[in-house]
């Protein structure tokens, strides 16, 4: 499968219209023949908890979104792509209960990683938990067996309930390799073409390391996902947020990555309205990355801008945000916050907001992301140019402020916004302008401007952005006119 160099779109299976016939409507309705590249429909499946991502089984949908069919459904208009939350599964779901009840003698009893596969008298020196990059206080979890009375000790690296509802799975064992191949057949069979990754970092535990994205045996483990995953004519998105250093070398083996630096630098240009960091991050960046400038979590600051932003510059821009009615994730491990005890893990909140609801910086944002090299997804509160959700965050969880459910009446509404239909024509001219198969370029310019451009056989594209007057141009021939044009979104 060749991913296509087009738009796609990130949504909930409920989030655009209440179950995945709504979203094959509102896509029909509002939104014909715009995502070409994609719908990553974020996990549909049935769940314990976390929106989706504690799933119980890849092999059902959950009835209230809808079924398989309605996935084929979106499938026929453009690929769909899936989450393999590869590094654990429901405590919830048939696997682990047959577990609790059974034990050693449970048939998944192997899917599952007891703390003695690493420390034999189940009690590991702090200093190598200290190691560890950890997701909560404790990366274990107590568990009773029914039949036996016993007590076991697992690995949780996520969850926010004690024990956990999100249970490691050992990826290097034979059942667990059987139900991962399981679950990518059933993706091929209802025609998913694209599979992340989810959470792929923590699924290697070696004493002695940070347990996190741990070399070679990473990439021992992704080669032999990728062969499968290839059999099943599926590409895969390994969804990874580590400094950029370990991105590279991801990239470097050929793997799709994602661009979670280009957020966070593309925020600070338009609210500092300088542009230095900005081009010295594009002028070395890989081009065979997905771009995102929003999605269901946060924009990612720490690990992944490690060595490429400044404190005191990071710490202005955390306020400003804060101010616009963003909230904070925060690194928990205190061996990996930085040594000012600055310890921002992302920032949440839509882009729109954080831009101040500014209609023209958002566009030129947009713009920006279009114009990088990569495969652009939208996330769909951003589609709809959507304002902090801060009643339902206070009162739930920090990320669901970007997290709105939109009925239909509710789309019919935003679509009529400026900004939305200048969004949508922004997405058309990425989509439509041949000028983006071609070469890029990054041309010199002072830092309060940024220009961009693309260059094919009979067709170019280019953006300027000058940051101080809040404007931006879009200029291009597609090839099929003569002269110089001037994309107009109004």
């Amino acid at each position: 499968m060749t991913v296509k160099n087009k738009v796609q779109l990130i949504t909930y299976p409920d989030s655009l219209g209440g179950d995945l016939k709504r979203l094959s409507q509102a896509l029909d309705q509002y939104f014909p023949n715009i995502f070409e590249g994609g719908i990553h429909i974020l996990p549909p499946f049935p769940s314990s908890g976390d929106r989706g991502f504690a799933p119980l089984t890849y092999m059902e949908i959950e009835p209230k979104f809808g079924s398989w069919a309605d996935i084929r459904n979106v499938g026929e208009k453009s690929p769909v792509l899936l989450d393999l939350i590869i590094n654990h599964i429901s405590s919830k779901s048939s696997y682990f209960q047959d577990y609790l009840r059974k034990g050693c003698d449970s048939a998944f009893a192997n899917l599952f990683i007891p703390i003695e596969k690493y420390w034999p008298d189940r009690n590991p020196p702090r200093e190598e938990i200290e190691k560890i990059f950890l997701r909560r206080q404790n990366p274990f979890s107590n568990y009773l067996i029914q039949e036996t009375g016993e007590i076991k000790t697992l690995w949780t690296t996520f969850g926010k309930t004690t024990p956990s509802e999100q249970v490691d799975i050992d990826v290097e064992s034979k059942v667990a390799r059987e139900l991962i191949t399981e679950c990518l057949s059933n993706f091929r069979k209802n025609n998913v073409k694209i599979v992340r990754i989810d959470a792929v970092g923590y699924v290697i535990k070696k004493i002695g390391t940070s347990c996190f994205f741990v070399e070679p045996e990473i990439y021992q483990f992704l080669d032999w996902l990728k062969g499968i995953a290839d059999s099943f004519d599926i590409e895969l998105l390994p969804e990874l947020h580590a400094d950029f250093s370990t991105q590279l070398r991801l990239s470097e083996k050929g793997y799709w990555i994602y661009d979670f630096i280009l957020p966070y630098i593309v925020l600070e240009a338009l609210i500092s309205k300088n542009s230095k960091k900005l081009k010295e991050y594009l002028a070395i960046r890989p081009h065979r990355e997905f771009t995102m400038l929003d999605c269901h979590d946060g924009i990612p600051v720490k690990p992944d801008l490690n060595g490429l932003f400044e404190i005191e510059s990071a710490k202005n821009l955390v306020q400003t945000c804060l101010q616009r009615g963003g909230n904070l994730s925060r690194i928990f491990s205190p061996r990996y916050k930085d040594s000012s005890g600055f310890d921002v893990h992302q920032i949440r909140g839509t882009y729109y907001s954080l831009l101040g609801c500014d209609a023209r910086a958002y566009l030129g944002a947009r713009a920006l992301q279009f114009f990088v090299p990569g495969i652009p997804q939208v996330y769909y509160v951003g589609l709809l140019a959507g304002k902090n959700d801060i009643g339902t965050a206070e009162i739930t969880d920090g990320r669901e402020i970007n997290r709105h459910n939109y009925t239909l009446g509710e789309i019919d509404k935003e679509i009529q916004r400026p900004v939305v239909g200048g969004l949508i024509k922004l997405i058309k001219f990425r989509n439509s302008c041949p000028a983006f198969d071609g070469i890029f370029e990054l041309y010199s310019c002072s830092d309060h401007e940024i220009s961009l451009g693309w260059n094919s056989l009979n067709s170019f594209a280019s953006l300027n952005i000058d940051l101080l007057k809040n404007s931006f141009e879009i200029k291009f021939n597609d090839g099929l006119s003569e002269g110089e044009q001037v994309l107009d979104l109004e």
